[in-house]
């Protein structure tokens, strides 16, 4: 089942992110992108936000499961949509903890 956009419309204004809280269509499914880097997916209209050591106590009271098939376990946030203070800190606090994103090598012109 794939994600419906109103469910990622809400989990952006449940953040309270406004421009700075993105995300892309992937496989079906979404990334979200706090100020450039990963920091969650909505799969099958679940919340998984990428594991971190930093974050782990704030998603130590949150289930766990892999958000697609042969996946490590991710956190699932869907409980933090009825708090959206906590649901915040948890994508800011997941934003510091993510690397930067690699740059992209820029693309070969084709021959003519």
């Amino acid at each position: 089942m794939a994600t419906e956009l109103s469910f990622i419309e809400y989990i952006a204004d449940q953040s309270g992110l406004q421009d700075r809280l993105t995300h892309k269509k992937m496989f079906g499914e979404y990334a979200f992108y706090l100020d450039g880097k990963v920091v969650a997916f909505a799969c099958d209209n679940s919340l998984f936000v990428k594991p971190a050591d930093a974050t782990r106590h704030l998603t130590a009271d949150l289930p766990q499961r892999p958000p697609y098939p042969c996946a490590k376990l991710y956190p699932v946030a869907d409980a933090l949509l009825d708090e959206p203070d906590r649901l915040h800190e948890l994508l800011l606090a997941t934003e510091r903890a993510m690397p930067a994103p690699k740059p992209k090598a820029p693309r070969k012109r084709a021959a003519r």
